[in-house]
């Protein structure tokens, strides 16, 4: 089996004149990561690899992530692929991914998460909220032949003020 965990960003600020991907995070969206991160920590998932978008507010939430699971940082990288606003280069890097690693944890934007949701996963789902989480197993044992998966859980910040 293989698991896909994503997780949109955090809630950035629009406050700056910067280029896109170096737009950083609000205090809402620090927030709202460390709640989620929390939850996830507590179901002591074992997670092989994560991956990041290069952009500042993808990267901020994963750090925020990354640290409070203790994830080991070798296992951790950064690729271009992930910032992706429609879903289909994120869907192909999935399908890229070495098949001894079994979870895999990618932090991205929208439209591309939620796309992906509904695409891969078996729940419609409207919006994939900022630092929102979807999870989605697969019964397969090669990334490559991800198709239609089971929505095993979302975790939205709102739902947990």
């Amino acid at each position: 089996m293989k698991q896909l965990i994503l997780v949109r960003h955090g809630k950035s600020s629009w406050d700056y004149p910067v280029e896109d991907k170096d737009r950083p995070l609000k205090e809402r969206g620090i927030a709202d990561a460390h709640r989620v991160a929390s939850i996830l920590k507590s179901q002591q998932l074992q997670i092989d690899a994560a991956f990041a978008s290069p952009a500042n507010r993808a990267l901020h939430t994963s750090m925020i992530f990354l640290r409070l699971l203790h994830f080991p940082m070798e296992n951790f990288s950064v690729s271009n692929a992930l910032y992706d606003f429609s879903g289909e280069e994120v869907m192909n890097f999935v399908k890229e991914q070495d098949n001894t690693l079994n979870t895999i944890l990618l932090f991205g934007h929208n439209n591309a998460f939620t796309n992906i949701a509904n695409y891969w996963g078996n729940r419609t789902i409207s919006n994939v909220p900022t630092a929102g989480l979807v999870q989605i197993n697969f019964d397969v044992i090669q990334w490559n032949k991800a198709e239609k998966g089971i929505t095993t859980q979302t975790l939205f910040p709102k739902e947990f003020k």
